[in-house]
């Protein structure tokens, strides 16, 4: 293997001694082909067109990508797989939002109606697709020092997340660590933010139908009063819920969608119900639907309500591996210093990247992507999100660092 060693791999704070830095001329063909993929977002398995776009641009280099077998999304190997040594993947997710896109007077809004990359993930496909470029070139100038796995994963969006088939179809065999980023809008672009242990929380969906026989609104004491029961299920079920675990593990239930009823003076017979259960803890997780079904159903019973409970178990925390987020801590470094570097909170929010983990170690870090000094933060799964595409060159360049420093 004719690289450096690996004291001269790890540069000095705040040097880019590394190789694998972004060349000019890729970096900006890589923010167009961002803009390309933000102007025509697809959702969860129906990505033919981005998992087209990204194994035309790998076939280009010279690498041979694999479509999954579902026909979406695509896995490509670099590096020397005959040695044994077990390869570093990095994993993106390439479905977008059903949400419609915001943003006034930008020229690389979305062309689809109600279809948005509002959660960053063209910015995740772009930096796991530059960061394949450069370790190509890297390994044809004998430079890397370990296979690499590109994983551009189909359906995140959609729970329990298309990781589980990604798994499914073999592309963690001869992984030893996976990583991945994830865009963070309360980030300044050039820096990412890095935690040990659970740096996202479980998600599960929920979705309730409460039946009764209807009636008059004059008299309410003839049947069940369904709006009642629907409204006490809303506020008493969460706090049910909080009351039946350790409060540390952040279990709560939060509602996103309710109906019920058509006219003021009729008591409905159906209403419906739907929201998520999240939790912080894993193991508090894997007691989570027991305990929310029996909170359901005490509420529903006490107002008469018939309940039909359809509890969809999605993803557990991503839980970081210590020895992977010093590997990305030590390349970040290496790459743009210590005060890049940032620690970061456990979100609510929920990731299928958590599933990869159950197999192999890994790390998920947080990219920035507010432009330095801007002081609205456009929040994630929002249509106006948008990013700083300095974020691109920071991803590419940490992933690579990575690779070289993983040895």
């Amino acid at each position: 293997m004719s690289v450096e060693s690996e004291a001269d791999l790890r540069a000095e704070a705040g040097e880019a001694s590394l190789p694998g830095t972004l060349p000019e001329a890729l970096r900006a063909e890589l923010v167009a082909f961002r803009r390309d993929l933000h102007m025509h977002p697809e959702l969860g398995n129906q990505e033919f067109r981005t998992t087209a776009a990204i194994k035309e641009r790998l076939e280009k280099a010279g690498l041979k990508p694999r479509v999954l077998p579902a026909g979406t999304g695509l896995v490509c190997d670099i590096g020397n797989w005959d040695d044994g040594l077990p390869a570093l993947a990095l994993r993106a997710d390439i479905d977008a939002l059903p949400i419609p896109d915001a943003k006034a007077d930008c020229p690389y809004r979305s062309t689809v109606p109600d279809r948005a990359h509002a959660c960053g993930h063209d910015v995740h496909t772009t930096v796991v697709l530059g960061a394949g470029l450069v370790m190509a070139d890297l390994h044809s100038k004998g430079l890397l020092p370990r296979p690499v796995r590109l994983i551009f994963q189909p359906a995140e969006e959609v729970l329990p997340g298309g990781a589980a088939d990604v798994i499914e179809s073999g592309a963690l065999e001869g992984v030893g660590r996976i990583v991945a980023v994830h865009c963070d809008p309360r980030v300044d672009a050039g820096l990412v933010g890095l935690r040990e242990g659970p740096i996202t929380s479980a998600c599960d969906r929920l979705e309730i139908a409460l039946d009764g026989p209807g009636g008059h609104t004059a008299r309410p004491h003839l049947t069940t009063d369904l709006v009642t029961a629907v409204a006490r299920v809303v506020t008493d079920v969460p706090a049910l819920v909080a009351r039946r675990v350790d409060t540390r593990s952040g279990l709560a239930v939060t509602w996103g969608r309710i109906e019920s009823g058509h006219a003021p003076n009729v008591i409905p017979q159906h209403a419906e119900l739907a929201g998520t259960v999240r939790c912080l803890d894993i193991a508090a997780w894997r007691q989570a639907p027991d305990i929310v079904v029996a909170a359901i159903d005490e509420v529903a019973n006490l107002h008469r309500a018939k309940s039909e409970i359809t509890y969809v178990r999605g993803v557990p925390p991503v839980v970081n591996d210590p020895g992977v987020t010093e590997l990305l801590r030590d390349a970040m470094i290496a790459r743009r210093g210590a005060d890049s570097v940032e620690g970061t909170e456990q979100s609510l929010g929920g990731e299928d990247f958590s599933w990869y983990l159950e197999h192999v170690p890994g790390a998920m870090a947080r990219l920035g992507v507010r432009t330095p000094g801007e002081r609205t933060v456009r929040d994630l799964h929002q249509g106006d999100f948008d990013v700083d595409e300095h974020a691109i060159t920071v991803g590419v360049e940490l992933f690579t660092a990575a690779a070289l420093i993983d040895l």
